[in-house]
């Protein structure tokens, strides 16, 4: 079986092909943002690695999203919920963490299967 790395530098790589599976690594949007607008764009970098990969966001299986602060939780999945679109919901997980600086508000983590 092989291993393909996507954008792999001397620390890690933003996505991992193996065995049907892709792996991101967690995406983060551009700090100072608000939650919205980092959300969003996490969202876009998530969908860019997906379609090079060689899938889209319905074939998500896992998420794992890390907020700054759990009071943007409702500005996070507002953002979410749109772009889910009510369909393929992947299981996913939430919390709040100390995430690399304090501009940095939502994270996600995305597992996903290739068609």
């Amino acid at each position: 079986m092989t291993i393909e790395r996507l954008h792999s530098g001397p620390r890690m790589s933003q996505a991992v092909i193996h065995n049907g599976l892709v792996y991101l690594a967690s995406q983060i949007g551009a700090p100072g943002e608000d939650t919205a607008a980092q959300t969003r764009a996490v969202l876009d970098k998530i969908d860019a690695l997906l379609a090079e990969a060689g899938t889209d966001k319905s074939h998500v299986l896992t998420a794992t999203i890390w907020l700054a602060d759990m009071s943007d939780f409702g500005a996070m999945n507002e953002i979410w919920d749109q772009w889910v679109g009510g369909a393929n919901a992947p299981a996913r997980a939430t919390g709040e963490v100390k995430l690399a600086t304090p501009d940095y508000r939502v994270e996600i983590i995305i597992t996903a299967a290739l068609p």
